[in-house]
């Protein structure tokens, strides 16, 4: 380790300059977080939120009725995003803390009661992990059962009429 506590420096021509006191690296002393601002967008924690519920057993889909059916539609338009990971899920994001609302679809025979908790607890954990807001609630709606013989919920049913 070098000595820094006083070094002199000169002019540009040749004259001697200023004494500087240096005590470390240009900022020492404030630490990394006070030397900015970081905002996230709502999208992400959007995202985010989507992929940590999709990945809980016992979750088939996000979403209301109408959403999961805009988002079929919008599979099938050329160019569009199709991705829909945030599809249900509606964020508030502060400076600090987030609330989340999602809507879910429950595969038939998985407990309800234990698929939102862990819904909760991934969400919740992914969200705060990744962007060190606090996570203040995670409300669920459980939209739908998805039953072992419903073939595509997001294909309009056919009517009995034909």
């Amino acid at each position: 380790m070098t000595d820094t506590s006083d070094r002199s420096s000169t002019g540009q021509d040749g004259s001697p300059g200023t004494a500087t006191m240096l005590k470390g690296p240009t900022g020492a002393g404030t630490s990394p977080e006070t030397r900015g601002k970081t905002t996230i967008a709502d999208g992400v924690v959007v995202k985010i939120a989507g992929m940590a519920a999709r990945e809980v057993p016992g979750i088939h889909n996000l979403g209301a009725g109408m959403a999961r059916a805009f988002g079929a539609v919008r599979e099938r338009v050329p160019g569009a995003d199709t991705s829909g990971v945030g599809r249900g899920v509606k964020v508030e994001v502060g400076e600090r803390q987030a609330a989340l609302d999602i809507d879910v679809v429950v595969e038939y025979g998985y407990p309800i009661v234990d698929v939102a908790a862990e819904v909760r607890v991934n969400v919740i954990s992914a969200v705060e992990r990744m962007t060190g807001l606090e996570v203040i609630e995670v409300n669920l709606v459980i939209d739908d059962v998805n039953l072992p013989d419903d073939e595509d919920d997001t294909e309009p049913a056919e009517g009995r009429v034909q």
